[in-house]
């Protein structure tokens, strides 16, 4: 092609110096919290080895974090070979700030209190009541219920909320863009959630969230290595990272996998098509299958898994089958992403060692043990929540600034008008 055919380049604006200095110390700040909540207590001089950091720096930066309660030292300075200076350790002040958690499910919403490490400190489920989950009143009720749950925290401050959701979440705006099983379209999360509790909120998919929470807190991810993961709930969905980043893709429609077509599969799918992974995975699929083999009456997962441990074969080979399915699709997105590990958020291979073992063999021996199940098993939702807005502290721990849950002064009634006319609401889907 002739140069003359080539557009010009395009001019490069230098950075701003303020904006790099910005940058490079909240880069820095996050590297310093991140070895603490890993290593801690661990010692200055540790971190600044860890980190590459200058010891100075990591002074400066451990100074900034105990201002703003996120560490604290250590009781019981330490001295090298017992003589010299002593080495005051500092480790993470998890006793002050907790983070709110909501994660909307098709059956109900979880509400939850995480602290800096990640540990649930107080969790209540919401049941939607078998009718359509209408978005206001469910974010209200979610709003309510972290505030309840704050009453009972001993003093505690929340510093933001985290919101996650099976469905397309976009992070950037803050929306609930679709949920098919919810029957929502274009929810604004981040704003009706903000208005009703003061806090700032941050929103994202519940696989991506899982992510952050294997990559903070996790007992199998490392920081660095590629980790993909794989949940299949009611919502069948998928996230991977790799060096530290979630992938989210224009308007964060990253890992919608529902309708990839999985090998042996027989569950007709509403999109007209056999066999797509989430009509074939899906909790629904389990529990209707239970019911018509006599293994349970209800919508829950779980009662499939108090049959099987009561001895029903029936619940046993549906479980086994549907952990085999779901390591077909674990094989088939490490074919085409070839993850260092694989996190899998189902049923059976969190509670089930045979299930997992199912599971496994339906990947590459090579692989098999690169597969696990999440490391958050009696509170996977719950985390799923405070990940989101945990994720947010520790990238940018410099910006957190303690708030208060307080009343809003917009109404209750302004609020539900305002996201009914905004959001296209129809009966969800069974169970």
């Amino acid at each position: 092609m002739p140069s003359s055919s080539l557009a010009p380049p395009r001019p490069v604006r230098p950075a701003r110096p303020g904006a790099v200095d910005s940058d490079r110390r909240r880069t820095s700040a996050s590297a310093v919290l991140r070895s603490v909540l890993d290593h801690g207590p661990v010692a200055r001089s540790t971190v600044a080895r860890l980190t590459g950091l200058s010891p100075a720096s990591v002074t400066d930066h451990c100074a900034r974090l105990t201002s703003l309660g996120l560490i604290r030292e250590a009781p019981g300075p330490r001295r090298s070979n017992g003589v010299g200076r002593p080495h005051v350790p500092v480790d993470l002040d998890a006793s002050r700030f907790v983070v709110g958690g909501v994660h909307v499910a098709v059956p109900y919403t979880t509400v939850a209190l995480l602290d800096l490490r990640g540990r649930v400190v107080a969790e209540r489920r919401l049941s939607h009541d078998g009718a359509a989950a209408e978005p206001a009143r469910v974010l209200a009720d979610a709003a309510a219920g972290l505030r309840a749950l704050l009453t009972d925290a001993r003093g505690r401050t929340p510093l933001a909320v985290g919101f996650a959701a099976g469905g397309w979440v976009d992070r950037d705006s803050g929306t609930v863009v679709e949920h098919p099983l919810l029957g929502w379209r274009d929810i604004p999360v981040r704003e009706v959630i903000g208005a009703y509790t003061g806090l700032p909120v941050h929103v994202d998919g519940h696989a991506r969230a899982l992510v952050n929470g294997e990559r903070l807190f996790g007992a199998v991810a490392r920081e660095g290595l590629s980790l993909l993961h794989l949940f299949a709930g009611n919502v069948v969905d998928a996230a991977f990272a790799t060096h530290d980043e979630v992938h989210h893709g224009p308007r964060s429609q990253a890992g919608s996998i529902a309708h990839l077509p999985l090998a042996g599969g027989t569950e007709a799918c509403d999109c007209g098509r056999t066999g797509c992974l989430q009509a074939e995975l899906s909790e629904r699929t389990l529990c209707r299958r239970a019911r018509e083999a006599g293994v349970i009456r209800s919508a829950n997962p779980m009662h499939v898994l108090a049959a099987a441990a009561g001895g029903d074969a029936d619940a046993v080979r549906l479980l086994l089958h549907r952990s085999r399915m779901t390591g077909r699709a674990v094989g088939l997105l490490l074919d085409v992403l070839n993850p260092d590990t694989v996190v899998v958020t189902e049923v059976g291979a969190i509670h089930r060692e045979d299930c997992l073992a199912a599971l496994r063999e339906e990947v590459r021996p090579d692989r098999a043990a690169a597969v696990a199940p999440t490391s958050f098993p009696d509170s996977v939702l719950a985390v799923a929540g405070g990940s989101v807005a945990l994720d947010v502290l520790y990238r940018d721990p410099l910006a957190a600034s303690p708030g208060r849950l307080r009343a809003s002064s917009v109404s209750s009634a302004s609020l539900v008008s305002s996201v009914s006319s905004v959001s296209s609401v129809s009966s969800p889907g069974p169970i």
